[in-house]
């Protein structure tokens, strides 16, 4: 008995002494960051502007992979069920890690449990928008009374069912009391060339990609949904100080690794993305992205994606939305 116990002792010593041995090495190979959207996208913009550098921090490069598909649930199912060694990551936003759990009756991993936090990484600020030709609104307080005046009458974009967008705009319909109609698109360029031709009257969109089009002049921005003004869009007023009083939506992101990664991998590749994140030709690209960086502790990121879920599958229930 007493050599049973020794030699059971022996193995868990050896065991944690692997996974130290693992923690203090890593990485030792490349490291590769699964990105669950096309090439192209905001989310994709990101991976490629930041984490060249966490790689050069870490030492090691940093393999961008797309894996798009199923509102981000193929990319984030692979990194869920990939080795927990850190050497597999995902990068996602929130409909990866807070609205899926409420969209997909069938979502085979757990955002909350399936994944280990390492930090959040940037959120967008978004704006809603209308078309000037067939929203007769120059203020969101007129674009308020108009669609109340005119219940069921107002449509508005539903760039990918599900999207940030998307619930945004069902947040603000619940918010401000609004019968306003969806029209879905699988994603946000039929959406916007639909806007710009007046097929539809509104959406949100978030403010890099409404930039370019509000100097088109078709469209014209009523309120920024995030909780202060835009320093470089000074004029345009939050919704909350227009007439919904409390509104605040981000469209947000973070990256983890699956879950059991051990914690000072974590710690590793968190103080390298915090490092990463003071580079000045980073935050510059950002900045001119619209993107607030964000840091923070993989504690907080935890917190951050319990509280986002709840908030967001409240909206989702009221408004019926399901993709499976």
């Amino acid at each position: 008995m007493k050599l049973l116990l020794r030699a059971v002792a022996a193995l868990v010593v050896t065991a944690g002494s692997l996974t130290l041995a693992l923690a203090q090495s890593f990485p030792t190979k490349p490291v590769r960051l699964i990105v669950p959207y096309p090439a192209g996208g905001a989310t994709d913009f990101f991976a490629r502007t930041v984490f060249g550098k966490v790689g050069e921090v870490l030492g090691q490069p940093i393999v961008i992979e797309n894996r798009p598909g199923a509102g981000t649930t193929i990319g984030s199912e692979l990194v869920a069920k990939s080795p927990p060694d850190g050497y597999t990551l995902l990068i996602g936003d929130m409909g990866t890690y807070a609205l899926n759990a409420s969209l997909y009756k069938n979502l085979k991993f757990d955002p909350q449990k399936s994944f280990a936090p390492v930090s959040l990484t940037g959120r967008f600020q978004m704006l809603l928008v209308v078309n000037k030709a067939t929203m007769p609104a120059s203020t969101l307080a007129e674009f308020l009374a108009y669609a109340r005046a005119n219940p069921g009458k107002v449509n508005y974009a539903a760039p990918g069912p599900g999207s940030p967008l998307h619930v945004a705009m069902d947040l603000f319909k619940q918010r401000a009391g609004l019968n306003l109609v969806a029209v879905p698109y699988k994603g946000g360029g039929d959406a916007i060339n639909d806007l710009l031709s007046g097929q539809v009257q509104a959406m949100f969109l978030d403010i890099a990609t409404a930039q370019a089009q509000l100097k088109g002049g078709r469209i014209r921005a009523l309120g920024i949904a995030s909780d202060r003004r835009n320093p470089a869009m000074p004029d345009i007023p939050t919704i909350a100080e227009s007439g919904v009083p409390g509104y605040v939506a981000y469209a947000w992101q973070g990256f983890v690794a699956p879950a059991g990664t051990p914690a000072d991998v974590i710690a590793k590749l968190n103080t390298a993305f915090a490092t990463a994140m003071q580079d000045a030709d980073i935050r510059r690209k950002l900045a001119e992205a619209a993107v607030d960086p964000l840091t923070g502790t993989p504690e907080q990121f935890a917190s951050y994606m319990a509280a986002e879920t709840s908030r967001w599958a409240s909206v989702i229930k009221a408004s019926n939305i399901s993709l499976d």
